[in-house]
């Protein structure tokens, strides 16, 4: 009960600051991880939480489902079929190229052996949708970098995972369990996909029956009912539940526009609290003993990751687009850590293969560090295409014309 008045009363000041936090570098996100890091035994020790306590994991995976569930939806499929490039690039390319790097410096900067090094690579090289949509979800920010962002984060978690798992069997002997064959993870992420497809279809073909129908006061649950099955489902098969997440939304806003609308504002407070739930609970986490224990060449690899790996990755896999040159460089700039990677990091400690907790301190230390960098610059970064626009700047490398500031309904009525 500790745990929820805390998080009632981090809630309350997040709530009270966000009016600040939208004009300023102040972050609500970072409220709630400082909150947790303060009332946990590294500090005032009001609530004991420890790496292997079940409600980090499930925290960080109801967030990370939440969130991509929430983020399909604004995803245009004919959109995306138009203008499939630029995400594609970004994981078929920046996604293994972040990946290789980050393992070839946390071998030679942090002493890990080769599987375990390419290990932490892949828990890290996916970016998380939970920070990616502080800049995702700003108007002021051009429609096509959205559109890439969102389809990065909502997408690369799901082809993280089926690497994670291998990684872990190689790094073994492993005590987890986890049954990481080739044809299994193929068939959860078939599922997962499969699923994601299916159930808002067969919804959508129920609402359509005469004697059925929900009264529009409850709309907005019928997609949260669509929501809560499907988690429950991928839970109970194995199948891989953010795939099917991501594109379940994608999918219900496409066959269901009126329920995506309905839905919209109750799905958008339920991920924010599932957001900062889970931050509030992996803070607890961030000792002042977890930080003792990396050493100076793990904060090495945790700054060249944030600052170094991400942007020249993705800069690398966007040469010859015609996406600006700014834009490329937010772009580059937004490839946050998050709630993917505490999971998938979670794994590779519950596993029990060697390094583990050398591994789960590297990861979990860089994705507090990013969570402060990229929980810190996206006002100002979306207010400077604002203001630019407002100014009426054009950008350099855009065609003639600079984009509109676009409200939300805007750019859903335009088809983005």
């Amino acid at each position: 009960m500790v745990l929820v008045a805390v998080f009632g009363v981090a809630l309350l000041v997040a709530v009270l600051l966000s009016g600040l936090a939208a004009r300023t570098v102040l972050s609500t996100s970072l409220l709630f991880l400082v909150g947790g890091a303060l009332v946990s035994d590294g500090f005032l020790g009001l609530i004991h939480i420890t790496r292997d306590n079940a409600i980090v994991s499930v925290t960080a995976d109801l967030a990370l489902f939440a969130v991509l569930f929430t983020d399909g939806m604004h995803v245009s499929l004919p959109k995306l079929r138009a203008n499939w490039r630029n995400p594609a690039r970004a994981l078929g390319l920046g996604m293994p190229l972040a990946f290789v790097f980050m393992g070839l410096l946390t071998h030679f900067l942090v002493g890990l052996d080769w599987t375990t090094s390419f290990l932490v690579g892949a828990v890290l090289a996916p970016t998380d949708p939970v920070f990616a949509s502080a800049i995702v979800g700003r108007a002021e920010v051009p429609a096509k970098l959205r559109q890439l962002l969102n389809v990065e984060s909502g997408v690369n978690d799901g082809l993280a995972l089926p690497v994670v798992l291998l990684l872990i069997a190689a790094a073994g002997p492993a005590t987890g369990g986890a049954d990481a064959s080739g044809g299994t993870i193929a068939l959860e992420l078939l599922l997962g996909l499969a699923f994601g497809v299916a159930l808002p279809l067969l919804v959508s073909a129920l609402v359509r029956f005469r004697l059925l129908g929900a009264e529009p006061k409850l709309q907005p649950l019928l997609p949260l009912a669509t929501g809560v099955i499907l988690y429950a489902t991928c839970h109970l098969t194995h199948a891989n539940p953010y795939l099917a997440a991501f594109s379940a939304g994608a999918v219900l806003a496409h066959v269901s526009p009126k329920a995506k609308t309905s839905f919209e504002p109750l799905g958008e407070a339920l991920a924010e609290l599932a957001k900062f739930a889970a931050l509030l609970v992996f803070g607890a986490l961030l000792t002042p003993r977890l930080f003792g224990d990396l050493p100076l060449g793990g904060y090495v690899t945790v700054v060249l990751a944030i600052v170094l790996i991400r942007p020249a990755s993705l800069l690398l896999s966007l040469l010859g687009t015609r996406i600006s040159r700014r834009e490329k460089l937010v772009a580059a700039w937004f490839g946050p850590k998050g709630f993917a990677s505490v999971v998938y990091g979670l794994l590779v400690l519950q596993s029990g293969i060697p390094h583990a907790e050398e591994a789960f301190t590297l990861i979990a230390v860089c994705i507090a560090f990013s969570i402060i960098a990229h929980s810190s610059t996206d006002v100002p970064i979306a207010r400077a295409f604002d203001v630019d626009e407002l100014a009426g700047i054009p950008d350099g490398l855009e065609a003639a014309g600079a984009h509109a500031p676009m409200t939300r309904r805007s750019d859903e009525a335009a088809g983005v």
